[in-house]
């Protein structure tokens, strides 16, 4: 049973997903406002969290970029759940921390299923394999840690698995609709865009490792064989 913190200002819609949410197996637990969420968080450690984009106190952006920068909360996965549906709007979200976007009005069946696919990538067994290396870069697994050069790297949920799935296929040319599926693991409708935000961002927070991450033009993405 995982927790999951749902942030949305209006009560029905909150109500509504709370009621999906713990049919789908889970608890709920929701905020109306958005500046209470980061300490929340630190609080109680929810295992995802559905946050409204337009929020009283502190909007939606605004917050995921808080508890991506607070060490406490950094690694929970996040949907971002909004009545906008523009592509710069999701592409904002996601830059800013976001794992998932879903537009309103959704389907509750979708939301749950992106639920499960998130904590499950998230919530995964370890791996057989404890940790992973490549060049200066350890990644434990098990631990959901990675280091470069003996310092500390902070990732998301969704960024911390793309990068272990590129690791431990490194060679190989990995289109962006297999790392969707394979990563994501849903069949994504916000478009491959969000492949690349999150190439993006990885290679930002791992520069040593920016030219070894490949761009294989109009197909996805291929990490070098030998660092």
């Amino acid at each position: 049973m995982s927790r999951i913190l749902i942030v949305e200002d209006d009560p029905d819609i909150a109500q509504l997903i709370a009621h999906y949410v713990q049919r789908a197996g889970h608890t709920a637990e929701c905020l109306t406002s958005g500046s209470g969420v980061v300490p929340h968080a630190r609080t109680t450690a929810p295992d995802l969290v559905l946050l409204d984009l337009m929020l009283p106190g502190m909007d939606g952006l605004m917050v995921g970029q808080a508890l991506r920068a607070q060490r406490e909360t950094a690694a929970i996965p996040i949907i971002m759940l909004t009545a906008r549906g523009e592509e710069g709007d999701r592409i904002a979200g996601l830059e800013l921390g976001a794992d998932d976007y879903v537009t309103k009005p959704f389907s509750p069946g979708e939301l749950t299923a992106r639920i499960a696919a998130l904590l499950r990538r998230s919530q995964r067994p370890a791996s057989p394999v404890a940790t992973l290396r490549y060049a200066a870069l350890v990644i434990d697994v098990e631990r959901h840690s990675v280091r470069l050069n003996g310092a500390d790297v902070r990732l998301t949920a969704k960024e911390f698995l793309l990068l272990q799935y590129l690791v431990e296929h490194r060679g190989r040319v990995l289109s962006r609709d297999l790392l969707l599926t394979d990563v994501w693991g849903y069949q994504y409708t916000g478009g491959t865009r969000t492949v690349d935000v999150h190439i993006r961002r990885l290679r930002e927070k791992l520069p040593a490792l920016a030219d070894s991450i490949v761009t294989v033009k109009q197909f996805g993405y291929r990490l070098e064989d030998r660092p």
